[in-house]
């Protein structure tokens, strides 16, 4: 065996809730192999999750050993370290008391259908979540509209009520039995947002730290397009599970995407997959389908990314009708086929968080 093989039976180990492998992320910083066989192995990661150096080392020993081996032969040595704050002088991201799990709804370009998809993932998450026996679907799963631009959330969830105080701390409204906080709540429908970037940041802050969510299983965080202010702020405010990226198949919003995503790369934020929206028009009259806007990108923009494809969304007259009624199509035809779609989504994502 020489240093070539070692590295291949290492592309077998996964990083932990991922589908990309350790060589491939640049996690293995040394491979040697002695004289007398033995086999010894360097493994660097940034976590603050305990028990992932662990799972490698195991991993990694099970692959070796897997490639010949002897057990007797085989060090694994795994260093980790605690991902550094985004900034000097700034405290590092924390997690929101209650919240199990905080995944970013994200999109390089805006006109992707990201906050469709976000307020879709938040009732199909909530429908696994009951079907599985985990929690109720009322009040176990909620939305941060963090796009303060565009703040569509309450529009698309028929969320309208506003944010009521507890104390000091911002209550959510529910809606559907999502709960879900957005600037738009605050705001006259015509009011304009000409806000400069530490004002978005301070109104991010403040949704982040300052709302009382309660228990839940899942908050599902609305970003706006691209890699500015907000993105930034809530990655260095909130300690967030993983990314979702949205984008549609045209090479237009795949090249967009790829860059937005490895903004999440560089503040070790895990990408959970990409979802691929518009994917296809069902013709009513013959059932075949039609690439209106391409075909492969959502594949392609995962397979760059060295992440996985989640799903891919159809064009359909339901998804916007729903948008545009405040009932999500997950909730307002939940056999149909987009809904089946994104509960599939929703369901590997709590697999893997």
């Amino acid at each position: 065996m020489d240093k070539t093989q070692i590295l291949e039976a290492l592309k077998t180990v996964t990083y932990p809730g991922l589908s990309r492998d350790i060589v491939s992320f640049g996690l293995v910083k040394s491979a040697e192999i002695a004289p007398d066989g033995a086999v010894s192995v360097e493994i660097a990661v940034t976590t603050s999750k305990p028990e992932i150096p662990e799972q490698l080392k195991t991993a990694a020993e099970s692959a070796l050993a897997a490639a010949g081996v002897p057990a007797e032969k085989i060090s694994v040595k795994v260093g980790a370290t605690v991902p550094a704050a985004p900034g000097a002088g700034t405290p590092p991201p924390r997690r929101i008391p209650g919240v199990r799990r905080v995944i970013a709804v994200a999109s390089g370009k805006g006109g992707v259908g990201k906050s469709t998809v976000a307020v879709n993932l938040a009732a199909a998450l909530a429908q696994v979540l009951e079907e599985d026996g985990v929690a109720p679907a009322a009040g176990s799963v909620g939305v941060l509209d963090c796009d303060i631009y565009g703040p569509s959330v309450p529009m698309m969830l028929g969320a309208h009520e506003q944010p009521t105080l507890r104390g000091e701390k911002i209550v959510p409204p529910e809606a559907h039995g999502i709960k879900a906080l957005s600037l738009g709540m605050m705001l006259d429908e015509d009011t304009p947002v000409v806000w400069r970037g530490p004002v978005v940041g301070k109104a991010i802050r403040q949704f982040a730290e300052d709302a009382d969510w309660g228990a839940l299983e899942a908050l599902v965080v609305d970003l706006p397009p691209g890699t500015g202010d907000a993105q930034i702020t809530l990655v260095q405010t909130l300690a967030l599970d993983g990314a979702v990226i949205v984008t549609t198949p045209q090479e237009v919003a795949v090249s967009v995407a790829r860059r937005g995503a490895r903004m999440f790369e560089k503040v070790n934020v895990p990408l959970v997959g990409v979802v691929e929206n518009m994917s296809w028009f069902e013709n009513p009259a013959d059932g075949s389908r039609e690439y209106i806007f391409g075909k492969g990108g959502g594949a392609k923009t995962a397979a760059a990314l060295g992440t996985d494809l989640l799903g891919e969304i159809p064009v359909s007259a339901e998804i916007r009708s729903g948008g545009d009624a405040g009932t999500p199509i997950v909730l307002a035809a939940p056999h149909s086929v987009p809904a089946q779609i994104f509960r599939s989504v929703a369901r590997e994502i709590l697999r893997r968080f």
